[in-house]
């Protein structure tokens, strides 16, 4: 993990759900909120926190189905942003939030309903400004039948490939050490493609909290323009284009912008 001085602990979400967390690091507190796939020891969190701990005590934890959180039946959206509310409370009762992709959409998620969210900082969450433009729309019901079916393996790759993972990198991936992690979590997937475009753009507005909406540069163009046409809905938002990989951006080049944003 990211530091040898970091604490373990779970905190119980409104509904009974056990969910696992690190903190770690001196400074005011800011939550970090994966995407698909990922979770506290895989994934782009764990590298940002590492980054983040000399200015920020840090928070990254396993959302609900994933490693060392339960998943307490039936899934709901509002039952993910418990449990986001429930790390604000465990770190405080005020936060600065970071989500990547779905878990931005999250953050947006707690954010309407009113959580003590300092700042937002939102990394190409897939939230189009048309939701019948959503590429990954018609995917819960396709995976949730995929996971049922036993077929966890080819639930992974038709996400993959839902969201413009390239062919040859898909393959490569299959014989990975990770992969039956991967497939572990996949019943995940559908929570996640759920979340995608879940909040109408009209609600936007109602988001009173300074944000700051990051892409990279090297994302696919539908990414790129979610992220921009966001920023056009949301009240008090910046926009930040950073060089980086597909819906990926160095946590070297991230962390900085991230901190100049929240405390200058």
């Amino acid at each position: 993990m990211y530091t040898n001085e970091k604490t373990d602990g779970t905190v119980q979400s409104k509904d009974g759900t056990a969910i696992a967390f690190d903190r770690a690091g001196a400074g005011p507190p800011i939550i970090l909120v994966d995407g698909a796939m990922c979770y506290r020891g895989a994934g782009p969190t764990w590298p940002l926190a590492a980054e983040l701990i000399a200015d920020f005590t840090v928070y990254t934890y396993d959302r609900r189905g994933r490693a060392a959180s339960t998943d307490t039946q039936p899934w709901a959206i509002e039952r993910e942003l418990d449990d986001l509310e429930a790390l604000i409370t465990e770190a405080g009762g005020k936060a600065y939030v970071y989500g990547i992709s779905s878990g931005a959409v999250l953050a947006l998620g707690a954010a309407l309903r009113g959580a003590p969210i300092t700042k937002l900082v939102l990394f190409e969450p897939p939230l189009p400004a048309d939701p019948l433009l959503n590429p990954v729309r018609e995917l819960p019901s396709i995976l949730d039948e995929m996971v049922r079916a036993g077929r966890r393996g080819e639930a992974v790759e038709r996400f993959q490939t839902a969201v413009g993972i390239p062919a040859e990198m898909i393959a490569g991936m299959r014989n990975s050490p990770y992969r039956p992690a991967l497939e572990a979590i996949a019943h995940t997937l559908v929570y996640d493609t759920t979340i995608a475009g879940s909040i109408p753009p009209a609600q936007l507005s109602s988001v009173g909290i300074a944000t700051l909406v990051v892409d990279s540069g090297a994302s696919t163009p539908w990414l790129r323009e979610t992220t921009q046409a966001l920023v056009e809905h949301l009240p008090d938002a910046q926009h930040l284009s950073l060089f980086g990989h597909f819906h990926d951006v160095d946590p070297k080049l991230l962390a900085p912008a991230i901190r100049e944003f929240l405390v200058g």
